[in-house]
């Protein structure tokens, strides 16, 4: 096991090697100076209740990034919870009773207290000094939902996150043919609040020296346009869904350097017209809720991916294990990974994710990836119900966005590529598949999805 690194008691808010004169984010095309930012922290932590921690509600990434810092400038943390539903809120109030909402605007109806963010002065001022967090600190609880639904929280220490994003820093510049990120500019279409878009958005321009766009685009038109509004060299982080329907929609881009993603496993097939679109190289983070990010891969060049400096990977062919550098303890995988060095792996699904049928086995990603490899479908995933559906042999469901296409269409070009015993018994048909902001789709509601239609439509 490699030996995490020993770090100071302290650490600052702000590191990479750009200077405090130097864009931390752009909005608008208008750049906004780490040195502006140290300011805005100051200002606003005075502002913030007692207690904690807080929960920012904004779709602005500079922010978010703001009610990260000055919270941990008063000794708070962040909560990022999966979405930001009233249900959600609810849930957070009992895990978390002195919480309260930093939003774009004051929202009367959720259970938590709530404040704007305050107007704060656009003048320079005198010059704000580091904030200083230990360590130790907890600066954010990220939240998923386990299988009762109830939010699951991850407490992630200062120390150990900063560690995590210099591995990332190092990774992409080393990508980008870079000594380091300084004048690297980050667009994300994904979240701040996820633990994705938290760590390869907000964290690597305040860590690793990049900087952000505060916009977070989701169609391709507003992607091209925040893109052009921002100096190169341009990263784009984004979700194989958010990816898949920015070339379906075949709007040009502005020119991109790199190209990251994650959330999910991308095909070779759509990383491949992803970089012939983009004109950029694509690279896959692979990690977790419970690790952090873990390895990465440039997924046209390779199937393995490679771990970041200082994580090593143990396993038994079932059971997978990551420790070092930002892991302190070995913290297990829920992934299938056959680990073919302690530095390198490839992914074979997960281990909640195997389905047998007539004694073969598969994954759903698996099935998955060859559902939307077919032209003509938008979006699709195969659903196992609970029970088999009452048939002695259990038959698997596909939902599908095809507008195009018919259920004997699916069916046959899916006899193309997957075995015979994993073909669906029905194919459902429907406008859109319940996805959460990142792409990523949540098993309850693809099964109450599902559930729901089979209802309705009988055996179709």
């Amino acid at each position: 096991m490699t030996a995490s690194p020993v770090q100071p008691a302290s650490l600052p808010l702000l590191a990479g090697h750009a200077s405090l004169d130097e864009p931390l984010a752009w909005r608008a095309g208008q750049a906004l100076s780490r040195q502006r930012f140290l300011q805005d922290v100051h200002r606003l932590a005075p502002l913030l209740p007692q207690g904690g921690p807080v929960l920012p509600m904004t779709a602005d990434r500079y922010q978010f990034a703001l009610a990260l810092g000055a919270a941990m400038a008063r000794g708070q943390a962040a909560l990022m919870p999966p979405n930001h539903t009233p249900d959600t809120v609810r849930r957070l109030q009992a895990l978390f009773p002195s919480a309260y909402v930093l939003g774009d605007a004051a929202q009367p109806q959720l259970a938590l207290p709530t404040l704007p963010y305050p107007p704060l002065d656009a003048e320079a001022g005198a010059p704000a000094p580091m904030v200083m967090v230990p360590a130790s600190h907890e600066a954010a609880q990220v939240l998923t939902s386990g299988s009762t639904g109830e939010p699951m929280p991850h407490g992630k220490r200062w120390g150990q996150l900063v560690v995590n994003i210099e591995a990332e820093a190092q990774r992409i510049s080393e990508t980008l043919g870079r000594a380091d990120l300084r004048g690297v500019t980050i667009v994300g279409t994904v979240p701040a609040h996820h633990m994705y878009g938290f760590e390869s958005t907000v964290l690597i321009a305040m860590l690793g020296g990049a900087a952000f766009a505060a916009e977070r685009p989701f169609y391709a038109r507003d992607i091209a346009r925040v893109l052009g509004s921002v100096p190169r060299p341009r990263v784009l982080v984004t979700t194989p869904l958010h990816l898949k329907t920015l070339l379906d929609d075949g709007v040009a881009m502005p020119q991109v350097d790199l190209v990251i993603s994650a959330t999910a496993a991308l095909s070779p097939q759509l990383a491949a017209r992803a970089e012939a679109a983009l004109g950029a190289p694509l690279m896959e983070i692979y990690g977790c809720t419970e690790a952090g990010q873990v390895a990465t891969r440039l997924t046209t060049q390779a199937p393995e991916w490679r771990t970041y400096s200082g994580l090593v990977l143990s396993g038994d062919g079932e059971q997978s294990w990551v420790s070092g550098g930002h892991v302190p303890e070995p913290t297990r995988l829920a992934d299938i990974l056959e680990v073919l060095e302690p530095t390198r792996f490839r992914l074979l699904g997960r281990s909640n994710d195997l389905v047998n049928v007539a004694g073969k086995r598969s994954s759903l990603a698996h099935l998955n990836h060859h559902l939307n490899s077919i032209e003509g479908v938008r979006d699709g995933a195969f659903w196992l119900p609970p029970d088999g559906g009452g048939e002695a042999v259990v038959r698997l469901v596909a939902l599908v966005v095809a507008p195009g296409l018919d259920r004997q269409a699916v069916l046959a070009a899916l006899r193309e590529r997957v075995d015979a015993a994993f073909l669906p018994r029905r194919i459902l048909k429907v406008d859109s598949l319940p996805r959460d902001p990142t792409g990523k789709l949540p098993s309850g509601r693809l099964a109450e999805l599902a559930t729901r239609l089979l209802a309705e439509s009988g055996h179709d």
